[in-house]
């Protein structure tokens, strides 16, 4: 699949939790990751989500917000994934970072170039990136 989304994961749906109106669909990563999705009934039903199928996760970068002490908070968002920072790469605004999972998968995130600045992101430090499971987009092949 071609797309703007800098972070496509192919996942494998290990859950359907129905909801009045979104349901939310557990994701497995290979590696061991686990995702979660909150999308409605109604894409549920179109895509086909059921455990074992197939499908890919996307997540845009800008979605994503990284935190160098989430192991010191208990945080709402479902998805939260700690790993070592690969690169970072500074713009006149925003910042590229790459951060590898422990499944080996890279994940994106772009902040402000102040954040990165305040966070001191340097490669070989540890982060962890925090995605609302209403920013996962579930896709499925045709």
């Amino acid at each position: 699949m071609l797309t703007s989304a800098r972070n496509v994961f192919p996942v494998t749906v290990s859950a359907v939790h129905p909801g009045a109106i979104n349901d939310e669909i557990i994701l497995n990563m290979d590696g061991g990751q686990e995702v979660v999705a909150s999308i409605t009934q109604a894409s549920t039903k179109r895509l086909g989500l059921a455990p074992g199928k197939k499908a890919l996760a996307l997540i845009k970068a800008s979605f994503v917000i990284l935190l160098e002490d989430a192991g010191d908070w208990l945080l709402s968002t479902r998805n939260q994934f700690t790993g070592t920072v690969k690169a970072v790469r500074p713009g006149a605004v925003n910042t590229e970072v790459d951060m590898e999972l422990p499944g080996g998968q890279t994940l994106c995130a772009i902040i402000t170039l102040a954040s990165a600045e305040k966070l001191k992101l340097a490669p070989g430090s540890t982060v962890t990136a925090a995605v609302k499971a209403s920013h996962v987009i579930v896709a499925v092949q045709k």
